[in-house]
């Protein structure tokens, strides 16, 4: 940052203020109420059929079509070490997020709101939170009745692909 001089003659640091309020998707894997970026998001769709590919990481469930674009699906589920889905549950919801590799699915078990969060109200992950999910995380959002967990959408698609 570049100082700037004030009245008294000194220098202050200018800092960027955080934005007043950021927009999540939010949504729900297990019993965790995560979000990601509503600027990453390309588009919410209930379950699509999905092409097995073999070899695959554990973490691809398979490769969807989207209007004739071939997106993988990567299961929210494994990346956090998660058991599966009950068979009786309803199949989980697609969250397409823009990558740098092109669109990339994320199946979730539910997806909840787009949420405005005020910026300034980011909390540090704790420090006892496991490395492998720590990592995953882009930070957590204390809300009225429980914790926003957003994830790091290029960390998660990183690891999706190993």
């Amino acid at each position: 940052m570049n100082p700037a001089p004030s009245s008294g003659g000194s220098t202050e640091v200018l800092r960027p203020s955080p934005p007043a309020t950021q927009q999540f998707a939010t949504f729900r894997v297990a019993d965790m109420f995560m979000g990601v970026e509503l600027s990453h998001v390309q588009e919410l769709m209930r379950y699509q059929e999905m092409a097995q590919v073999p070899l695959a990481p554990s973490a691809v469930e398979g490769l969807i079509n989207l209007r004739g674009q071939i997106v993988t699906a990567l299961d929210m589920r494994r990346i956090f070490s998660l058991p599966p889905l009950e068979s009786s549950d309803a199949p989980p919801m697609n969250i397409v997020i823009r990558s740098d590799g092109g669109p990339v699915s994320l199946l979730v078990d539910e997806i909840c709101d787009v949420l405005d969060v005020p910026g300034d109200t980011q909390a540090p992950l704790p420090e006892n939170l496991s490395e492998a999910r720590r990592i995953l995380l882009q930070g957590v959002y204390p809300l009225e009745s429980t914790l926003l967990l957003v994830i790091d959408t290029e960390r998660v698609i990183a690891l999706g692909a190993d």
